[in-house]
Protein backbone atom coordinates (compact mmCIF):
# COMPACT_ATOMS: atom_id res chain seq x y z
CA UNK A 1 0.00 0.00 0.00
CA UNK A 2 1.11 3.23 -1.21
CA UNK A 3 1.68 5.87 1.89
CA UNK A 4 -0.36 8.71 2.16
CA UNK A 5 1.09 11.91 3.71
CA UNK A 6 -2.00 14.53 4.62
CA UNK A 7 -0.81 18.19 4.91
CA UNK A 8 -1.64 21.95 4.16
CA UNK A 9 1.47 23.38 1.55
CA UNK A 10 1.09 26.19 4.05
CA UNK A 11 2.52 24.82 6.72
CA UNK A 12 6.13 24.44 8.26
CA UNK A 13 5.57 21.37 10.36
CA UNK A 14 3.55 19.66 7.03
CA UNK A 15 7.15 21.34 4.56
CA UNK A 16 9.37 19.55 7.46
CA UNK A 17 7.53 16.43 7.24
CA UNK A 18 7.74 16.13 3.87
CA UNK A 19 11.49 16.88 3.34
CA UNK A 20 12.04 14.21 6.02
CA UNK A 21 9.49 11.48 3.97
CA UNK A 22 11.81 13.18 0.78
CA UNK A 23 15.38 12.56 2.40
CA UNK A 24 14.61 8.84 3.30
CA UNK A 25 13.56 8.06 0.04
CA UNK A 26 9.84 7.19 1.52
CA UNK A 27 7.29 7.12 -1.74
CA UNK A 28 4.62 8.77 -0.74
CA UNK A 29 1.23 10.02 -2.43
CA UNK A 30 0.39 13.76 -0.95
CA UNK A 31 -3.01 14.87 -0.30
CA UNK A 32 -4.23 18.55 0.36
CA UNK A 33 -6.24 18.52 3.47
CA UNK A 34 -8.29 21.68 2.50
CA UNK A 35 -9.20 20.47 -0.73
CA UNK A 36 -9.71 16.63 -0.06
CA UNK A 37 -10.96 17.09 3.78
CA UNK A 38 -10.70 13.33 5.67
CA UNK A 39 -14.26 12.17 5.64
CA UNK A 40 -15.45 10.46 8.96
CA UNK A 41 -15.21 7.00 7.68
CA UNK A 42 -11.25 7.65 7.14
CA UNK A 43 -11.27 9.99 10.50
CA UNK A 44 -12.66 6.83 12.85
CA UNK A 45 -10.24 4.03 10.82
CA UNK A 46 -7.53 6.33 11.19
CA UNK A 47 -7.94 6.95 15.22
CA UNK A 48 -8.73 3.68 15.66
CA UNK A 49 -5.50 2.58 13.82
CA UNK A 50 -3.50 5.72 15.85
CA UNK A 51 -4.67 4.45 19.32
CA UNK A 52 -5.19 8.20 20.45
CA UNK A 53 -7.38 10.27 21.45
CA UNK A 54 -9.82 11.75 19.22
CA UNK A 55 -8.85 15.12 20.43
CA UNK A 56 -5.46 14.49 19.66
CA UNK A 57 -6.61 14.65 15.65
CA UNK A 58 -7.65 18.34 16.45
CA UNK A 59 -5.64 21.26 15.55
CA UNK A 60 -6.20 22.84 18.85
CA UNK A 61 -3.83 25.83 17.69
CA UNK A 62 -5.60 26.53 14.67
CA UNK A 63 -7.65 29.67 14.13
CA UNK A 64 -10.69 28.23 13.61
CA UNK A 65 -10.05 25.83 16.67
CA UNK A 66 -10.17 28.88 18.37
CA UNK A 67 -13.02 30.92 16.75
CA UNK A 68 -14.79 28.07 17.52
CA UNK A 69 -14.26 27.63 21.30
CA UNK A 70 -14.10 23.82 20.63
CA UNK A 71 -11.63 23.90 23.60
CA UNK A 72 -14.61 23.85 25.93
CA UNK A 73 -16.98 22.71 23.44
CA UNK A 74 -15.21 19.05 23.01
CA UNK A 75 -15.31 18.12 26.68
CA UNK A 76 -19.59 17.40 26.53
CA UNK A 77 -18.99 16.05 22.85
CA UNK A 78 -19.01 12.01 21.89
CA UNK A 79 -16.50 10.98 19.93
CA UNK A 80 -18.80 10.02 17.20
CA UNK A 81 -19.50 14.11 17.32
CA UNK A 82 -16.37 15.18 17.58
CA UNK A 83 -15.43 12.79 14.49
CA UNK A 84 -18.23 14.66 12.78
CA UNK A 85 -16.98 17.79 13.18
CA UNK A 86 -13.04 17.11 12.00
CA UNK A 87 -14.53 16.13 8.86
CA UNK A 88 -16.10 19.49 7.81
CA UNK A 89 -13.10 21.29 7.96
CA UNK A 90 -9.46 20.49 7.23
CA UNK A 91 -8.22 23.20 8.99
CA UNK A 92 -9.84 21.38 12.40
CA UNK A 93 -7.48 18.49 11.71
CA UNK A 94 -3.81 18.33 13.01
CA UNK A 95 -1.59 18.10 10.47
CA UNK A 96 0.16 16.87 9.16
CA UNK A 97 -1.43 12.68 8.95
CA UNK A 98 1.10 9.83 7.76
CA UNK A 99 -0.63 6.57 6.78
CA UNK A 100 0.99 3.47 5.95
CA UNK A 101 -0.29 0.16 6.24
CA UNK A 102 -1.67 -0.01 9.82
CA UNK A 103 0.92 3.24 10.96
CA UNK A 104 -1.15 6.48 11.54
CA UNK A 105 0.93 9.59 12.29
CA UNK A 106 -0.63 12.76 13.42
CA UNK A 107 1.75 15.61 13.95
CA UNK A 108 5.53 15.59 12.85
CA UNK A 109 7.73 13.94 15.09
CA UNK A 110 11.20 13.52 13.83
CA UNK A 111 11.81 10.40 15.34
CA UNK A 112 8.73 8.39 14.49
CA UNK A 113 9.32 9.25 10.86
CA UNK A 114 12.22 8.44 10.42
CA UNK A 115 11.33 4.71 11.84
CA UNK A 116 8.50 4.64 8.90
CA UNK A 117 10.11 2.32 5.95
Amino acid sequence: MMTLFISYPKCTTCIKAKKNLQNNNIDFVERHIVEENPTKEELAKWIKQSNLEVKKFFNTSGKLYKEMALKDKLKSMTDEEKIELLATNGMLVKRPILIKDDTVLVGFKEDEYNNIK
